[in-house]
């Protein structure tokens, strides 16, 4: 594990909570059980934002294949596709869990990832029990793309901000001050009304995005989509290197409009390069999960590097001295056609005073510009 990780250098303080570095394994495979979770600690990551979890008498069965991946021509994965559910470990063994890993990691930030159905006492019975468990705060799942949303769940729930604010604002009230993050769906027109709906409800902050509903492709041959489980499939969630460029804009969106609310930005982080951009963007903290799936949790090294390599490179006292700089360059069209006229018209009036310039339009009108003052 590289010092820089854990040295203070990268550390953020977010509602409260310090990180040692902004770098967060997000919820799914990567975040699966305690053995994993703390070997993703062990790597130097920061802070885990464990599988979603339901309280127990929730069904949950998950189907094999269930993955799927797209790459471009030349062979690299630019993109990723799962139709996997939320855990289906029973929520006791996660007490359990969560506990061995506080105790294994006081350090470092735990964070449990919750869904449930439109039930105040469920969604408040599960958040208590994690956080006397041991988690640090909450993740609110209202943005799972598949599975649970055809039972009124996750994205389903997402998509509605009238029940965005009132769950939300049921485990504010079971949270006792303990952060609470709602997690946006991007399949929505507009990722701003579900977010203000949560910080309406007493949200801490929000993490987005979640993967987009897609399908990864058709076997031609077949004519069966993919992934493809006994002849049949289902739309999923999309995600990894293809998903950023759209993730940064809602990013940038949430946080232009809704200065000083943390953000957690997720989606197509791969390598340093990409999670500085979401800090740019108005990230407090940055997530990861098909990254380490297919790189490995050895990838926040470069991570860790990368990032103090760049505040050195332009003297950012901190990480949070970063967040958020590029946010002021984003403006509307219209005044970037105002910009770029000012501009050619400042070059004009510059070349008018060179000699060169004589006598190309009216001589005489050339002369009476450059008086300084006329009767």
């Amino acid at each position: 594990m590289s010092s820089i990780l854990t040295d203070g250098s990268l550390a953020v303080v977010v509602n409260g909570m310090t990180f040692p570095n902004p770098f967060v394994i997000g919820s799914g495979p990567p975040s699966t059980n305690a053995t994993v979770i703390s070997k993703a600690f062990a790597a130097g990551w920061g802070g885990v934002v464990a599988k979603t979890t339901s309280l127990t008498d929730n069904p949950v069965v998950n189907v094999q294949p269930r993955y799927g991946k797209l790459n471009s021509p030349s062979g690299d994965s630019i993109g990723f596709q799962n139709i996997e559910l939320i855990s289906d470990r029973p929520f006791e063994d996660w007490e359990v869990d969560f506990r061995k890993v506080k105790d294994a990691w006081p350090d470092r930030i735990l964070i449990g990832s919750i869904m449930e159905c439109y039930d105040k006492s469920r969604w408040q019975e599960l958040a208590s029990r994690c956080l006397a468990a041991g988690c640090d705060s909450l993740e609110l799942n209202f943005s799972c793309p598949h599975g649970h949303p055809e039972s009124g769940m996750g994205a389903a729930m997402g998509q509605n901000p009238a029940m965005v604010e009132e769950v939300t604002r049921w485990v504010v009230e079971a949270a006792g001050g303990r952060p609470v993050w709602a997690k946006m769906t991007p399949n929505i027109t507009d990722i701003r009304i579900p977010a203000r709906a949560a910080k309406a409800g007493g949200a801490d902050g929000v993490a987005a995005i979640n993967t987009i509903l897609s399908t990864i492709g058709i076997n031609l041959k077949t004519l069966r989509p993919t992934p493809t489980v006994e002849g049949h499939s289902t739309y999923g969630g999309y995600s990894y290197r293809a998903v950023k460029p759209i993730a940064l804009r809602m990013v940038g969106e949430l946080a232009t409009d809704q200065p000083g609310f943390a953000i957690s930005g997720i989606g197509g982080v791969t390598c340093a390069v990409d999670a500085i951009e979401f800090l740019l963007m108005g990230a407090s903290t940055v997530q990861s999960c098909t990254g380490p799936m297919l790189q490995g949790f050895e990838m926040v090294t470069e991570l860790g590097e990368g990032l103090g390599a760049f505040l050195a490179q332009h003297s950012f006292a901190d990480v949070h001295a970063a967040i958020g700089k590029s946010l002021p360059y984003f403006t509307t069209h219209h005044h970037l056609v105002e910009l770029q006229a000012a501009k050619k018209a400042a070059k004009a009036e510059a070349l008018a005073n060179r000699d060169t310039e004589w006598g190309k339009k009216d001589f005489v009108a050339e002369a009476g510009n450059l008086v300084s003052s006329k009767d």
